[in-house]
């Protein structure tokens, strides 16, 4: 299959599609926590795509009984959590809470990587780092 736009073969991606409570205060969010780059916003509707460091997801602004789209709050817990590999996991961890979120765990070393994890204000849970060898370890 080939993009039409660019002659060039479509790459395959997964991003994730975070729904929240509130799409545009989201964004925001994600800019000054992560420094993330917006790429494309369906006008105010709080739905946007997201790049931090070439790393792709998008905001759903606003639940939805219908379409069963629904935010941690509403479901008391998470079905899936953030795992965002950077070089500097102490400098992103800080930036992430003075924008807002909650620290869980602070950086730390174990299992070969250097990590800590934050909760965003909209319930999502991020762990950031990076390995500290070769990834993955050789068998």
């Amino acid at each position: 299959m080939t993009d039409s736009h660019a002659g060039e073969p479509l790459r395959t991606t997964i991003a994730p599609n975070l729904v929240v409570s509130n799409g545009l205060d989201a964004i925001e969010f994600y800019k000054a926590a992560f420094d993330a780059v917006e790429l494309y916003r369906v006008d105010d509707a709080g739905v946007a795509q997201l790049s931090v460091g070439g790393a792709e997801f998008w905001i759903a602004g606003g639940e939805s009984a219908e379409l069963r789209r629904f935010s941690p709050a509403s479901l008391a817990g998470r079905s899936v959590m953030m795992i965002m590999t950077v070089e500097d996991p102490d400098a992103a961890w800080k930036q992430a809470v003075q924008a807002g979120a909650t620290p869980e765990a602070p950086v730390y070393e174990d299992h070969g990587w250097r990590l800590g994890s934050i909760i965003d204000p909209f319930g999502h849970r991020w762990e950031i780092g990076r390995p500290l060898g070769s990834w993955p370890p050789a068998p």
